[in-house]
């Protein structure tokens, strides 16, 4: 089926108390493990790009790619532009067909964040299809791309700030830090759950959850009982997919084939993904 837009997973997954898996992808072997394995569990999906990935490969391939892989499923497929880190960027993602963009002006202050954030969602409602627009208020632990934030400078998201964010700027979901990182945590993650409720108290729109791998299944799941809609993961899925493919090297010193040692990445991918969805409780909800 065609591409989709997240706004309708994100708002079905509100209703119906369940999370969208949102999976960061590299190269197309990762792409294909993501929908295969929402095909798999008959769920809904949403792809996802850094602003590092698309200085390897542009918006414009990454969409294309998008588009091939959603048309041969039966599952709702979105592709959507990860931290955004510019308004350019988002304009770009969206004339090349993404169908979901995020905006981070976490690291403005209060008043810059809320008129950039707002800038883009009008920019994203004059475009064709009208994508979705993220944003994020409180900014997390650990290293996305080149932004790093040292664990004493975290800032948690404030519930009574959260619903001013919304209000003012017309955004579809909003990302929240109750506690997450990005990237390995070096001990066990712990969420600010009492937050989270106040902010789904506060906030109409979908919350979401980022920094989540090596967050344990248990918390995950309990973030969703407690509002958030998406869920996203990225560092696990590299990792998965550089495991299996160094592995593969390694029991082969003749193997020279990228097809041969991609295929290994990509079902590791997958495996992983499935699990994912899973605890998110996407299973079935097509």
């Amino acid at each position: 089926m065609p591409l989709v837009n997240s706004r309708e997973l994100l708002l079905d997954a509100q209703r119906r108390h369940y999370a969208v898996g949102a999976f960061n992808v590299e190269n197309m072997e990762m792409m294909q493990a993501v929908v295969a394995a929402a095909e798999a569990e008959r769920a809904p999906v949403i792809l996802q790009t850094t602003p590092s990935t698309l200085k390897y490969a542009g918006t414009a391939t990454f969409a294309a790619m998008a588009r091939a892989v959603a048309e041969h499923t039966r599952v709702p497929v979105a592709i959507h532009l990860d931290h955004g880190d510019s308004f350019g960027l988002c304009v770009k993602a969206a004339a090349d067909g993404y169908t979901s963009i995020m905006i981070d002006g976490s690291k403005l202050p209060l008043e810059e964040n809320i008129a950039l954030v707002r800038r883009v969602a009008e920019m994203a409602a004059c475009c064709s299809g009208c994508p979705a627009v993220e944003a994020e208020l409180g900014r997390l632990g650990g290293k996305e791309d080149s932004l790093e934030v040292k664990p004493g400078e975290d800032l948690y998201t404030d519930p009574e700030e959260a619903a001013r964010f919304v209000r003012e700027t017309g955004i579809d979901s909003l990302a929240v830090a109750i506690g997450t990182a990005h990237g390995f945590y070096k001990g066990e993650p712990k969420l600010d759950f009492d937050r989270l409720a106040q902010l789904q108290a506060a906030v109409p729109v979908p919350l979401v959850l980022h920094g989540s791998s090596g967050v344990p299944d248990a918390d995950v799941q309990r973030a969703v009982s407690s509002g958030v809609c998406k869920v996203n993961f990225a560092t696990e899925l590299r990792a998965a997919y550089t495991d299996a493919v160094r592995h593969t090297l390694a029991g082969d010193s003749a193997l020279y084939d990228p097809k041969k040692f991609g295929a290994p990445g990509r079902d590791a991918v997958m495996a992983l993904v499935r699990h994912r969805i899973t605890v998110c409780g996407a299973c079935g909800r097509v």
